[in-house]
């Protein structure tokens, strides 16, 4: 069993630290509101650290799950940063989902310190994180992710190394650009079936067995047809996922116009109030139009 660190205890980290004590892992916990880490120690046990450096020190593998590259920057090179306390030969395993460029920049930092970045953002939202059943797409040197694959399996149900480093980040980027045009579909057929009289759920229940079926699809159309979207992955994020997909296009040459329609209809739900909205929530705008 290894001695692991994790950094970020949001609503996706939360569950996945708890997974790996459940796994047999010795863990410290460092959040940026020390209330939840201590919560999270009461709940599962291990240690509370009071910075990221100290989470760091000692740790075989360092995990971090924060909100954006700024958050991250702040946790691995900040003052009090984990790359302060980690030793030569550790691994950090970066579960944000954040650019190509700063994982390439922290990884180039790690590499001269003696130890080494992996990027593995993840997908399977919240009901992922809690059921240990993820998907992990990751990046970086093949001999780190090789050590670190075991110990990610906690939280698990698919995991797989990319490529070099970014290459984890670029998968996930790809994960958000099919995400954004299916939700979009999704919420124009369900709107559509409604206008035309059709018994939406009832229309699901027949093509969800088809060729339009998906898992949006499968988990969301009974919430997006009651108008529920107090949950979820909030459009506030998702936002920021495709503004880092839409950079990316740019910088690399590979057309994204669905994508950068679809994030403008998400402003309009941010526009309405609804940033923590789940990003089911596209079929409320319809309903506005």
């Amino acid at each position: 069993m290894a001695r692991t660190a994790f950094i970020g205890l949001g609503v996706m980290g939360y569950p996945m630290a708890g997974h790996l004590l459940g796994a047999g892992h010795e863990v410290t916990v460092y959040n940026r509101t020390r209330e939840k880490a201590q919560k999270w120690v009461a709940e599962h046990g291990g240690t509370l650290a009071e910075t990221p450096a100290e989470a760091a020190r000692g740790a075989e593998f360092v995990f971090a799950c924060v909100g954006n590259d700024d958050d991250l920057r702040a946790v691995t090179i900040g003052e009090g940063g984990a790359f302060e306390g980690m030793e030569k030969g550790a691994v950090f395993v970066d579960h944000t989902t954040v650019s190509a460029r700063v994982t390439r920049e922290l990884a180039a930092i790690a590499d001269e310190r003696g130890f080494a970045f992996v990027d593995a953002p993840v997908s399977g939202g919240q009901a992922g994180a809690e059921n240990g059943q993820l998907s992990v797409m990751c990046g970086g040197p093949l001999d780190a992710y090789a050590r670190a694959e075991p110990v990610i399996d906690a939280y698990a149900k698919a995991c797989a190394r990319l490529g070099e480093s970014g290459a984890g980040q670029l998968t996930k980027m790809v994960n958000q650009i099919c995400i954004a045009g299916l939700v979009q579909g999704l919420a124009e057929g369900l709107n559509f079936a409604q206008a035309a009289g059709l018994d939406g759920k009832q229309v699901v229940e027949v093509i969800m067995h088809g060729a339009a079926g998906s898992w949006q699809m499968s988990n969301r159309y009974e919430t997006m047809l009651d108008d529920e979207f107090d949950f979820g992955f909030a459009v506030d994020w998702m936002r920021k996922d495709l503004g880092i997909c839409l950079d990316e296009g740019n910088a690399n040459g590979a057309p994204l116009p669905v994508t950068a329609l679809v994030d403008q209809f998400y402003k309009d739900i941010q526009n309405m109030g609804g940033g923590r909205w789940d990003t089911s929530s596209l079929i409320r705008r319809l309903k506005r139009t």
